[in-house]
């Protein structure tokens, strides 16, 4: 049965909204403020997912003032290695629990491991599926996906098929993503497609984003960071301007520093995947610092 949902995501936390003061900022001239500026015109999705979970229209705001808390409630802390032990895992969901992330984005299997340490923090366990590559079959996609829901799974981020996407087959790619998302929507759970940007053409990411608004995931994203390269700001723009505020963005791979990850939001993704979490929001505090001194 369908939830009636059920907020999906938001780039502020309700209890952080409080906080903040609503207005223009004011200009200045250090470059550590402009890169804290990046961060204040957020993507603020204003709604729920309702009546067919059709995204309402998101607005941009302009706050004075945002909190390492907020920035940190937007990231997917990611450890996706091969190599992962349970050990690090732990710690892993450990750091995620301490700085109050959104989700640890991991495989699919550790997934039981990381929810049980993760129970009563709020962080989520965010599965990939047919990662990193996209080569299986829907069948399979789709039984990963309710498997991985059925074992804890938050929110799940699966690779497009991009051979099919590649031979120019949309049909497939189409029937993929329904498939997938009607999974994910049918079990309050939030879906995430992930495009691979680095192999596709700009009228290949359009039409891919043309498909998605058909479909609507929660959320589009650029890359797996597994790729020839990560996310870019103008892929994000890109995707933004394709899908306007009906869909979601997450930017992720090869995102290290806090200057990145403020001009990916600034181009418009409402959420970060990065390994680098911890690092990213301690440079954010560093430059408030800086900005509170001048």
């Amino acid at each position: 049965m369908l939830h009636d949902f059920t907020a999906i995501d938001r780039f502020i936390r309700i209890d952080d909204v409080a906080e903040l003061n609503w207005g223009n900022h004011k200009n200045t001239a250090s470059s550590n403020s402009r890169s804290i500026r990046a961060i204040m015109r957020c993507w603020i999705p204003t709604a729920a997912l309702q009546n067919g979970n059709e995204l309402q229209e998101g607005n941009v705001m302009n706050v004075n003032e945002l909190t390492a808390e907020t920035l940190a409630g937007m990231i997917d802390q990611t450890l996706l290695k091969p190599d992962a032990t349970l050990e690090q895992l732990r710690k892993h969901c450990e750091g995620a629990a301490k700085y109050h992330f959104k989700t640890v984005a991991i495989n699919n299997a550790p997934v039981p491991f990381c929810k049980k340490i993760l129970e009563g923090t709020g962080v989520l366990c965010d599965a990939a599926v047919s990662f990193p590559l996209g080569q299986c079959t829907i069948e399979t996609k789709v039984f990963e996906t309710i498997d991985v829901i059925e074992k804890g799974a938050g929110e799940v981020d699966y690779v497009v098929n991009l051979v099919e996407l590649k031979s120019g087959n949309w049909d497939y790619v189409e029937e993929e993503m329904r498939r997938i998302v009607e999974a994910c929507r049918e079990r309050g759970i939030t879906s995430k497609v992930i495009f691979e940007n680095c192999y596709l053409t700009d009228d290949e990411k359009k039409k891919l984003c043309e498909v998605a608004l058909r479909v609507k995931p929660v959320f589009i994203k650029t890359s797996t960071g597994f790729g020839t390269h990560g996310a870019t700001v103008d892929d994000v723009r890109l995707m933004k301007s394709c899908v306007g505020d009906k869909l979601l963005i997450k930017a992720a791979g090869g995102i290290r520093t806090a200057e990145q990850a403020l001009a990916m939001i600034e181009a418009g993704a409402s959420r970060i995947g990065t390994s680098r979490g911890i690092e990213i929001v301690e440079g954010f505090k560093s430059m408030q610092n800086t900005r509170e001194k001048q």
